[in-house]
């Protein structure tokens, strides 16, 4: 029985770690790969904030930035002039996704959000992946490294930013 309660202990102060986010830096390699095997390869830089700020700093194969608060996602595509501004109707946010990320095995754990299902892999209260399928039955696995939580992030580098002769296109 003390093993047991034991066990519980420190199974939610672990989860309680992941839980307690409140800021997310990291490079990542994001990779899709669809019905047919054929993988695609990004490489970037996140940044991300409670309540629900994040920049997704795209380097290769192609330069992109997402932005993404509350209400809005930016994307600046500096190769072709490019601003594209879309509401959000599905609310996606990074933080609720690890809020209810249940633990299933020593290092995973499953978040159910918004009819879709995330695989979170975590080592030493660190965010090392996550996976899942997009609206195309893709599969998506976006992997960290050089991690940094719970530091201090300056807010201004949540505000999109691009020069004014970009075209902008609103959805």
């Amino acid at each position: 029985m003390k093993f047991k309660i034991l066990f519980l202990l420190l199974s939610t102060q672990v989860f309680a770690s992941i839980s307690n986010i409140t800021t997310f830096e990291a490079d990542f390699i994001q990779v899709i790969t669809d019905d047919k095997k054929k993988e695609l390869h990004y490489n970037g830089h996140l940044l991300a904030s409670k309540p629900q700020n994040a920049k997704w700093i795209y380097t290769t194969p192609i330069k992109k930035i997402i932005y993404i608060n509350r209400y809005q996602a930016t994307v600046v595509e500096p190769e072709i002039e490019q601003v594209i501004k879309r509401k959000i109707s599905s609310n996606f946010d990074f933080f609720k996704i690890i809020e209810k990320a249940e633990k299933i095995d020593k290092n995973l754990y499953i978040a159910k959000y918004d009819s879709t299902s995330f695989t979170l892999e975590v080592k030493n209260d660190t965010l090392i992946s996550i996976s899942y399928l997009d609206q195309f039955e893709n599969s998506v696995e976006i992997t960290f490294s050089n991690h940094k939580q719970n530091q201090k992030i300056d807010k201004s580098l949540f505000i999109p930013k691009y020069p004014l002769d970009f075209d902008i296109i609103r959805d």
